[in-house]
């Protein structure tokens, strides 16, 4: 199992708790990220929005593709899974600034290749919106595009969206970044089962999960196997009452009328596969779902869980996150090892 964490752009995962100790400042995420190698975390998912989904439209949020350089210059091992929204980026721009940021992280990139939910984000910013199946039909363009330009010397393509005579990629990235992708409509299964490399979930139970790994093995029979992510959200105490009343904490609900208001426009722009609760609002990703809550053993026991449903990959939350990545480091990763 690898670990990964979801770096906190927004200054926090909890949308009933406005102020989690988190900041936004270069010099708190500077430290978390060489921290997080120190803790044993293996990758970190530096995630796109350009609005707040978490605290509401008008709380900051960090732009991913300037902070990414920052963290990559600062961190020796940390994998840089760098969010990417096919309607706000072209492939061959996205291509290039792969390329180069593979210049100061060697073989440490790869791409979360998402196809934008977000209808009042993209009006905000200018951008195409496309409904649900157009979504994908762009994001499955753009990903031919991007994958011919990590190996071949020069591109020609004619498509729908993107036109392409001749186009050179150099330098090429030291490895092909591997590119992960998240979806549970009959549409996106099927985009990222031919253009993706890694599948990537929401939290949800162990024999859920199962079932979506065997899924995904079965419509990618004849590839190279694929990686496997599950989202998740840690309460990690001393005893289970401690971390059980750390839940009670986080699921009290008092959201901000914004806040409230960009989850109501995921969840309408959204084929999710199971209702999402007005409590899971309260922890973004269903990240409740994962059970990763009670003591180190407990925590163990779920974690190995994951393992047998073939999830080697965990893309964990934390709030406030420096104390609790260093507290999971040292109860959950290095009591694996």
């Amino acid at each position: 199992m690898r670990f990964g964490f979801w770096m906190p752009i927004f200054g926090g995962w909890l949308r009933n708790v406005p102020d989690e100790g988190m900041s936004i400042d270069w010099s708190y995420l500077k430290a978390l990220a060489i921290e997080s190698e120190q803790a044993g975390f293996d990758l970190s998912l530096i995630a796109e929005l350009n609005l707040n989904d978490i605290k509401g439209h008008h709380a900051p949020s960090l732009d991913a593709w300037t902070l990414a350089p920052a963290i990559a210059a600062v961190t020796e091992t940390l994998e840089l899974m760098l969010a990417v929204r096919p309607n706000y980026h072209s492939p061959t721009l996205t291509a290039k600034a792969v390329s180069t940021l593979d210049t100061i992280a060697p073989g440490r990139v790869s791409l979360n290749v998402v196809s934008s939910w977000w209808k009042d984000e993209a009006t905000q910013y200018g951008a195409p919106f496309d409904v649900h199946d157009a979504r994908y039909a762009r994001t499955e363009e753009w990903l031919e595009v991007f994958n011919r330009l990590m190996v071949e010397g020069t591109v020609t393509h004619h498509g729908s969206l993107y036109d392409l005579e001749g186009c050179v990629l150099e330098p090429k990235p030291s490895a092909v970044p591997t590119v992960y992708m998240g979806g549970e409509s009959p549409r996106a299964k099927e985009v990222i089962s031919q253009r993706g490399s890694a599948y990537v979930m929401h939290g949800d139970a162990p024999d859920v999960i199962r079932a979506k790994v065997a899924d995904m093995d079965e419509r990618t029979a004849g590839r190279p196997p694929f990686q496997y992510g599950l989202s998740g959200y840690v309460i990690l105490r001393d005893t289970e009452e401690e971390a059980r009343a750390e839940l009670a904490r986080i699921l009290d609900v008092q959201s901000s009328p914004e806040g409230y208001a960009s989850y109501q426009d995921f969840v309408a722009g959204s084929q999710l596969e199971s209702q999402v609760s007005l409590e899971e609002y309260s922890v973004s990703n269903r990240g409740l779902r994962a059970g990763l809550i009670g003591t180190p053993e407990q925590v163990i026991a779920r974690i190995k869980e994951y393992e047998a449903a073939g999830v080697d990959l965990l893309l964990l939350q934390f709030s406030p996150q420096r104390e609790e990545m260093g507290r999971f480091g040292e109860q959950v990763i290095r009591a694996r090892a």
